[in-house]
């Protein structure tokens, strides 16, 4: 295979990224376990003789059955199950390497694993990858990679809060790009590119993006759209952060159960696309196995690993051995190998979709007839965007922005209608009712009010409500109703679903 020609990328990097020397410790870490012949008297490792833990035991479900993921949840203790040991590994190596101080890329035989992970999903020979304590810490470490003060970061509109908040610590401000129902446009990152004000300062030079099940708005990127962003990201010479956590969670597909038939039916990803080098992909096992294992993975260039391998070094070190255990196990030889793997996740799709299923046939029954909200259907992920019809409540006002200037407030900048008051006494109104779910207004993407310059201001497209349908069915029909119930008496109409056997809703 031929070396790769990756672009120098070197000028995208934070000067705290540039200033960041390596672990001095570390390195001889390295050296000691590249080459175990080597005699050690260099670092402080307790002996593993004195270790309080002999073997680890994990019993897993198994995926021998055609549907493994309905067998694990309906058969509860008498589901099938494998049990994984580290005794199966000669001489305990897995366990006693994993419960050693490490180094900032990762358990070896875990890192093999995500590796294998990679080539049989996407097509990225020459890029590496280095493990993560979950979603968040990848985000967080490539945003500071990148990230420099005053630095101008690009993302959807509509995104999830943490993530920007964390990068603003680091005075990384944040333009929006549009979006509608097929995520991102390109037309309109393009144009943000095209026409960006120097005045305003270093043109922004990353691009943050869920390309799949986007969250909050459960959007997913085409192909065709992806190979635009692709293309505007080699002329605008963007770095572009695929953080892909609902990778698995696609919907509406037809996938076999193995890795090559589950990758050819999946699209392809941006780090697929990546000849330049200019996609950092983020990775996790959240979603897919267990949220609180707080494991995944960045991949990235060598040049980008090295990096993120001193960044790692000078603060969280690399991650918990017992989780990397389990996966290395896992998939390995004695656990479900890729095989298996692929056949676990495409039975969790199957069944997200049928709680995605369940969610929009009690919203078409409980909500969608009263004509006050409508849903769209996600292609991916665990939420659904709902959209409520502001503009027919009775109180709703399109002349917010001319009521303040006529009260002396100065020219209009920002809303001119009040759908965020609207929104947020919705929320309340939720609340009172019994139901929790989030409205648009905390995933809104902040930005210089001085710079927008798209037609209808966010905060009048703030009238959405993100549910979830990842929790139980018994959740689900709990919750929905409420919904319509609360949309109902904060629109004051009565009962105007479908049917006759409904009588109208009390007034308190």
């Amino acid at each position: 295979m031929s070396a790769p020609s990756f672009v120098d990328l070197t000028h995208h990097l934070s000067p705290e990224t540039l200033q960041r020397r390596s672990n001095p410790l570390k390195d001889i870490i390295r050296i000691a376990l590249s080459n175990p012949e080597l005699v050690s008297l260099a670092n402080g490792d307790p002996h593993h003789t004195l270790y309080p833990i002999r073997r680890i035991d994990y019993e897993v479900a198994s995926v021998a059955s055609e549907d493994p993921v309905a067998d694990w949840r309906s058969l509860g203790a008498a589901a099938p199950s494998q049990v994984l040991s580290t005794a199966q590994d000669e001489d305990n190596r897995l366990l006693r390497a994993a419960l050693q101080y490490g180094h900032g890329a990762g358990l070896a035989a875990t890192l093999k694993t995500v590796d294998e992970i990679n080539k049989a999903y996407h097509t990225a020979p020459h890029h590496v990858p280095i493990m993560t304590l979950g979603n968040a810490d990848g985000i967080t470490k490539v945003f500071r990679l990148f990230g420099a003060p005053g630095d101008h970061f690009l993302a959807d509109e509509f995104t999830f809060a943490p993530m920007p908040i964390a990068a603003e610590a680091h005075d990384v401000k944040w333009v929006p790009v549009s979006i509608d129902t097929g995520g991102i446009i390109p037309e309109e990152l393009e144009r943000i590119l095209a026409t960006w004000d120097p005045a305003r300062g270093r043109r922004p030079h990353v691009l943050y993006t869920v390309p799949c099940g986007q969250n909050p708005t459960g959007s997913t990127l085409s192909l065709e759209r992806r190979e635009k962003i692709y293309s505007i990201a080699q002329r605008y010479d963007l770095i572009i952060i695929e953080d892909d956590p609902y990778y698995f969670l696609q919907y509406d597909r037809t996938v076999s159960g193995t890795p090559s038939g589950t990758h050819k039916a999946l699209p392809k990803s941006f780090l697929s696309m990546d000849v330049d080098g200019r996609v950092v992909r983020i990775d996790s096992f959240s979603k897919i196995m267990v949220p609180g294992m707080r494991l995944g993975w960045i991949t990235s260039t060598p040049a980008l690993h090295a990096h993120l391998v001193r960044l790692v070094d000078l603060s969280t070190q690399n991650p918990h051995g017992f989780g990397q255990i389990l996966v290395a196990a896992l998939l390995g030889a004695h656990g479900w190998g890729l095989g298996g793997f692929a056949k676990w996740v495409g039975s969790l799709r199957a069944d997200y979709q049928r709680r995605r299923d369940f969610f929009l046939s009690a919203f078409a029954r409980e909500v969608a007839p009263t004509g006050l909200a409508s849903a769209d259907v996600p292609e991916a992920g665990m939420f659904v965007w709902i959209r409520v019809h502001l503009e027919q409540h009775p109180r709703f006002r399109a002349d917010v922005a001319r009521a303040r200037a006529a009260e002396g407030e100065g020219a209009a900048v920002g809303a001119r209608t009040n759908t965020t008051e609207l929104l947020a006494e919705l929320f309340e109104a939720c609340v009172a009712g019994g139901l929790v779910i989030c409205p648009s207004s905390v995933f809104t993407l902040k930005s210089d009010a001085r710079y927008r310059d798209v037609p209808t201001p966010i905060e009048d497209r703030s009238n959405f409500l993100r549910a979830t349908f990842a929790g139980s069915e018994e959740t689900i029909a709990a919750g929905v109703p409420i919904l319509g119930r609360v949309l109902r008496e904060f629109f004051g109409v009565g009962d105007v679903r479908v049917g006759d056997q409904h009588s109208e809703v009390p007034r308190e």
